[in-house]
C-alpha cells in the first residue's frame, strides 16, 4: 500500500555489520521501504564496506562504528553484528538517542537484554528486534487460525528440529554460531530462538520454562542438544527438541487443540496444514524475496504513519531471551 510522505518524515539508516544477513534478508528493505532511506554502512574491513556500498547503491560506509552512529545524518541503526557485540553497539545507539533495530538474539543472555531493553526505555527510545517471522504472512495466517478457534481450545505446542553436523561442525573451523561465549546454546540460539518467539507471538507469553542440554558430539564450544517444556500464561503447554548431531534435516510443529489441530515449519516453506473431524485445509503462503520486507515496513508504519503496533520489540525480544536462559539453565 502507497503512503503520502511528508519529506521530512523520511528516516535515514545506518547498518553496523554489513555481513551475509543484509545481503538478501535484511539489508535491501532498508532501501526498497518508502520512507526509510539507507545512508551509511560499517563494517572493519574497508575494502568489503567499500564494495557493500558500491553493490547495494549506498552513499558512505564507515570502518568505526562509532563514526556511524554519531553521524548527523543518520536517525536510526539496523546492528547486524554477531550477538555478543549487541549491546556494546546498542547501548552508544542509546546514548546517541537514536532508533535501534538489533539483530536476533537481542543478545547472549537476558542479563545483557534487559540492561539494553531498560536503557532504551529509559530514554523513551523505539527499540526493535529482528524476530521477523512475527511479521510474516504465513505466520499471521496461523495466528488468525488460532485467534479465530479454528482448532478450538489449545491444549498444547510441540517442535522438533534436527540436522546432521556440517562440514564446518565437523572440521574444527571456527563458527561464531557455535562459540559458547557468543551463542552458549549454539545453533539453538540462532534457530531455536525464532521458533520461541514465535510461539509467544502465537499463544501469548511463556510463564516458565525448564530444559536439559548438552554436548553430545564435542566438536565445538558451545550445547548441541537440547530439549525443554514450558507452559504459557492461558496454560496451554509446550514441548520441544533440538538436535544438531542427528542423521537428517527436520523441522515439525504441531498445534493440538481440543477440536483440531496445526502442523507447520519454522523455517521451512512447507505448507500450513489444519485438521479436524470434519474439516482439512493445506495452505502454501511463500515468504518475500527478502524475508525482512514485512518486518521493515512495520516499523515504518509504527514510527512514520503511527498506524501500526509493532509486534517484535525490545520488549518481546527480551521475553524470549528470558525463555532461552530458562531452558539453558542459566535463569
Amino acid at each position: 500500500m502507497e503512503h503520502t510522505l511528508n519529506p521530512k518524515k523520511i528516516i535515514k539508516w545506518g547498518i553496523i555489520g554489513c555481513g551475509n544477513v543484509t545481503e538478501i534478508k535484511s539489508g535491501p528493505p532498508y532501501k526498497l521501504t518508502q520512507g526509510f532511506e539507507l545512508v551509511a554502512v560499517m563494517r572493519r574491513n574497508e575494502a568489503k564496506a567499500k564494495d557493500y556500498t558500491k553493490r547495494h547503491q549506498v552513499k558512505k560506509y564507515y570502518t568505526d562504528a562509532e563514526a556511524l552512529i554519531n553521524d548527523a545524518e543518520v536517525d536510526a541503526v539496523y546492528i547486524a553484528t554477531p550477538p555478543d557485540s549487541h549491546k556494546y553497539y546498542a547501548l552508544k545507539v542509546a546514548k546517541a538517542g537514536k532508533i535501534c533495530c538489533i539483530e536476533k538474539p537481542m543478545s547472549p543472555s537476558y542479563s545483557e537484554s534487559l540492561e539494553i531493553y531498560n536503557t532504551f526505555k529509559d530514554k523513551n527510545l523505539p527499540l526493535f528486534v529482528a524476530y521477523y517471522r512475527r511479521s510474516l504472512p504465513r505466520f499471521k495466517k496461523l495466528k488468525d487460525w488460532i485467534d479465530n478457534g479454528k482448532i478450538g481450545k489449545v491444549r498444547h505446542i510441540s517442535w522438533h528440529q534436527s540436522k546432521p553436523a556440517s562440514d564446518i561442525d565437523k572440521s574444527g573451523r571456527y563458527n561464531w554460531r557455535t562459540d559458547y561465549k557468543i551463542a552458549p546454546g549454539g545453533y539453538f540460539d540462532d534457530l531455536a530462538s525464532h521458533g520461541l518467539d514465535l510461539f509467544s507471538f502465537l499463544l501469548g507469553d511463556i510463564k516458565d520454562a525448564k530444559g536439559f542440554a548438552t554436548n553430545q558430539q564435542g566438536y565445538y564450544t558451545a550445547k548441541d542438544a537440547i530439549t525443554a517444556s514450558w507452559i504459557h500464561e492461558n496454560d496451554v503447554t509446550g514441548s520441544g527438541t533440538w538436535n544438531f548431531a542427528s542423521d537428517s534435516h527436520m523441522d515439525k510443529v504441531t498445534i493440538y487443540g481440543n477440536k483440531g489441530r496445526i502442523e507447520f515449519a519454522v523455517f521451512h516453506e512447507k505448507p500450513l496444514v489444519f485438521t479436524s473431524e470434519n474439516e482439512n485445509e493445506s495452505v502454501t503462503i511463500e515468504n518475500p524475496k527478502h524475508i525482512q520486507q514485512f518486518h521493515v515496513e512495520g516499523m515504518r508504519d509504527e514510527l512514520i504513519f503511527n498506524n501500526y503496533m509493532h509486534p517484535s520489540t525490545g520488549k518481546s525480544a527480551l521475553h524470549t531471551n528470558w525463555v532461552m536462559d530458562k531452558i539453558l539453565g542459566k535463569l
